[in-house]
């Protein structure tokens, strides 16, 4: 007679990491290319970028879910991005961030 040795299931961790990275990639983009569409001036340095005052459009920020969405394995819903947009970068970055994280804990099971 075989043993069946049942393994626990173990839990994935939010990729945070990488799930930032994708999100302030894409950001960088999306407000560098649409200052140079629009023709105003952005900090030369990204990280002086991710914290002026440049406003980053709830467009912008929804179209930037597609980045995110092959590194955590599923559609983000769009409500994840707060409607009227952000002020910064960092700040789309830090609220959007936190959402998508809730997002996973439901999909994982996890509670908060």
């Amino acid at each position: 007679m075989a043993t069946t040795v049942k393994t626990p299931a173990t839990k994935t961790a939010f990729p945070k990491a990488a799930v930032e990275k994708a999100l302030l990639d894409g950001l960088v983009d999306g407000v560098t290319n649409d200052a140079v569409i629009k023709n105003y001036k952005i900090p030369e340095k990204v990280s002086d970028l991710i914290k002026a005052s440049v406003y980053v459009d709830s467009l912008m920020t929804v179209d930037v879910l597609c980045d995110v969405e092959p590194v955590i394995g599923f559609e983000l819903p769009q409500h994840v991005v707060k409607t009227g947009g952000y002020r910064s970068i960092e700040s789309a970055v830090q609220h959007v961030l936190g959402r998508i994280e809730r997002e996973w804990n439901k999909r994982h099971g996890v509670k908060a």
